[in-house]
């Protein structure tokens, strides 16, 4: 498959920088989750490669959903890992650590990369090494005090998604300090959920960023 174009991520981020993490989704039922995500507004969407048959169901996502939606692959632990998830379809690569190897595999390979941060050292290695945003993990070890922190000394334009334990109640409070997006993952999906409840979830993330008026989901 071709790269992506330089500006896909920008773009699906400007529509919604909430990033969705189907861990667990089994192919069967990816797409019709899929559809229900994007038609709520999410252009981001993550299968972690530790889901049942996690290719076949990225594979499956970027079949039927529009091109516009950017999917990948989550909890990417090594190089390997990176061609097949392109094979796949997939042109996002998140992962929970910040493997500067993966990383570089990634961008060469002509995708986006979300490599996970705790700590300012880790940060700007992934930035270094070419990230395209920083998935602050485990938010709840980061804390909105830490990142407003780190966001000052770390690039100004640069994406920082708090992941771990977000809900949509939760938000304010780190985007005040700084988060410019979310990676949402079992407040928004879990096993066993059905798409009409993934989509309801997906709408109240949706409405809970939207309420100062920023976000235009498309």
């Amino acid at each position: 498959m071709n790269a992506p174009s330089p500006s896909a991520f920008d773009s699906a981020f400007k529509a919604l920088p909430l990033v969705a993490i189907l861990r667990g989704i089994q192919p069967h039922e990816v797409e019709a989750i899929g559809a229900g995500l994007y038609e709520a507004g999410f252009r981001l969407i993550e299968v972690p490669l530790n889901s049942p048959q996690p290719l076949d169901s990225i594979a499956r996502l970027a079949r039927s959903l529009p091109d516009d939606a950017l999917l990948g692959a989550g909890t990417v632990l090594g190089t390997a890992a990176v061609q097949d998830v392109r094979n796949a379809g997939g042109q996002l690569i998140v992962m929970p650590h910040s493997d500067t190897a993966v990383i570089r595999a990634a961008k060469a390979a002509g995708m986006f990369c979300v490599p996970g941060a705790a700590t300012p050292t880790e940060a700007f290695a992934s930035v270094h090494a070419g990230a395209d945003a920083l998935k602050l993990f485990p938010a709840e070890l980061v804390t909105p005090t830490v990142m407003r922190a780190m966001r000052a000394v770390l690039p100004p334009s640069l994406p920082l998604l708090p992941v771990g334990g977000v809900t949509p109640g939760s938000m304010a409070t780190w985007r005040a300090a700084g988060a410019t997006g979310f990676g949402l993952g079992s407040a928004l999906y879990q096993p066993g959920l059905d798409a009409a409840a993934v989509a309801e979830r997906a709408r109240a993330f949706v409405t809970a960023w939207s309420q100062d008026g920023t976000a235009r989901p498309a």
